[in-house]
C-alpha cells in the first residue's frame, strides 16, 4: 500500500510479507509397506514467520512429515513449495559424527569455511557458548553438547525453514530449557518458518504460534495455538491434584480430560474461572491456571477426533 507522499505502510507491508506460503500439504500418503504411516488429506500450509510445533505420540508421523518435506522419503500425494533445497534445514533426532578428529575441523569440513575467517560462525559460536568445545573430539561431548554443535551446524545456513527435530529429547530439564531459550532469542526478529517437533509441551507453549497435532499418521487438527485452546478447553483451564477430596469438590463443575494425576477444569468465562478460584482459595488448595496448556488441549483434541471417527462423522477434523 502506498500513500501519496511516497511512504509505505510497513506494518501493512510485514503482514503481507507474514503471509507468504512456505509449504503446501495436501492428499499425502506415506506408506512403509503396507502401513500407513502418514495421511494428510485436508490440505496445510506452513507460511513465512510461523512457529509450528508438532506433537504426537510415538509413531504418530511426526517424523515421517518432516522427512517428506525434506525429500528424504517417497511419499503419494503433493507437497508444493517454491523453495530450493539449501533454502531448508534440519536437526533430526539422530546426529553423529566422527571421533578421529577435532569438533573444529568437523565444523569447518561440514560448512567448508574456516572459523577464524567466519564472524558470523565466529558469532554463533560464542552465542551457544561453545567455544570450549572445539577442540574435543565428539565422543567425549556431553548430550547437551552434542545438540549445540548440530544446532549450530543448522543455524549457520540461515534457512528460510527450519525443522528441529525432537531437538531436547535425553537431556535434563536445564539444558533443555537453556537450549530452547537459546533458539527462541536467536530467530526473535528473523522471519523464518520453524518447525519443531517435541513431546515437552512447555517449550512449545513458549516458541510456537501454531500447533500441527498428529494421532496414529492422521492430522487431529492444525491452527493457531490461541484458537485450539479455545476450540477445545475454553477460554481458560485451572487443575488440581487428582485426589478423592478434591473429585467430590468437583463433582458438579464441568470439567476436560486430562493427565491420570490431575482434574481439569472447564472455564467458559472470566465469571466462572473468578467463581472456581474463589472456592480453591477458600479451600486452601493449589491450582495452575493456563489458557495455553497444550497437553491438556492435545489430550482432548485427540479424544474428540477419535470419537468422531468411531462415529464415523469425519475422517479428520476441520482445520481451524
Amino acid at each position: 500500500m502506498k500513500f501519496m507522499n511516497g511512504w509505505y505502510n510497513l506494518t501493512i507491508i510485514d503482514c503481507y510479507i507474514r503471509r507468504i506460503i512456505m509449504v503446501t500439504i495436501k492428499n499425502l500418503e506415506v506408506k512403509y509397506g503396507k502401513q500407513i504411516a502418514l495421511s494428510i488429506k485436508s490440505p496445510i500450509t506452513f507460511e513465512t514467520g510461523d512457529r509450528i510445533g508438532i506433537i504426537g505420540s510415538n509413531g504418530a508421523g511426526k517424523s515421517t512429515l518432516v522427512k517428506s518435506i525434506l525429500g528424504l522419503t517417497k511419499y503419494n500425494g503433493s507437497i508444493h513449495t517454491n523453495l530450493k533445497p539449501e533454502e531448508m534445514s534440519a536437526h533430526m533426532q539422530e546426529n553423529n559424527y566422527v571421533d578421529t578428529m577435532a569438533i573444529k575441523h568437523i565444523i569447518e569440513a561440514i560448512l567448508n569455511t574456516k572459523i577464524k575467517r567466519n564472524k558470523e560462525l565466529q558469532e554463533l559460536i560464542s552465542f551457544f557458548n561453545f567455544e570450549q568445545c572445539l577442540n574435543k573430539k565428539f565422543n567425549t561431548l556431553s548430550g547437551g553438547q552434542k545438540q549445540r554443535l548440530t544446532i549450530i551446524l543448522v543455524l549457520i545456513q540461515d534457512a528460510r525453514l527450519v525443522f528441529f527435530d525432537e531437538v531436547t529429547s535425553g537431556l535434563d530439564f536445564e539444558t533443555r530449557q537453556q537450549l530452547m531459550n537459546k533458539i527462541t532469542e536467536w530467530y526473535e526478529h528473523k522471519n523464518a518458518t520453524i518447525c519443531i517437533v517435541s513431546h515437552y509441551y512447555e517449550e512449545l507453549e513458549k516458541l510456537a504460534n501454531k500447533i500441527l497435532i498428529l494421532d496414529n499418521g492422521r492430522v487431529v487438527d492444525f491452527g493457531s495455538k490461541e484458537q485450539l485452546f479455545q476450540k477445545y478447553c475454553g477460554k481458560s483451564t485451572i487443575t488440581i491434584e487428582n485426589t478423592k477430596t478434591n473429585e467430590e469438590l468437583t463433582r458438579d463443575v464441568p470439567k476436560i480430560l486430562a493427565p491420570k494425576h490431575l482434574i481439569a477444569i472447564f472455564c467458559a468465562s472470566d465469571d466462572k474461572e473468578l467463581e472456581i478460584v474463589k472456592v480453591l482459595i477458600d479451600k486452601n488448595i493449589n491450582f495452575k491456571r493456563s489458557n495455553n496448556d497444550i497437553e491438556i488441549m492435545s489430550i482432548n483434541a485427540k479424544a474428540r477426533f477419535n470419537g468422531e471417527l468411531a462415529k464415523g462423522v469425519s475422517d479428520e477434523c476441520k482445520v481451524v
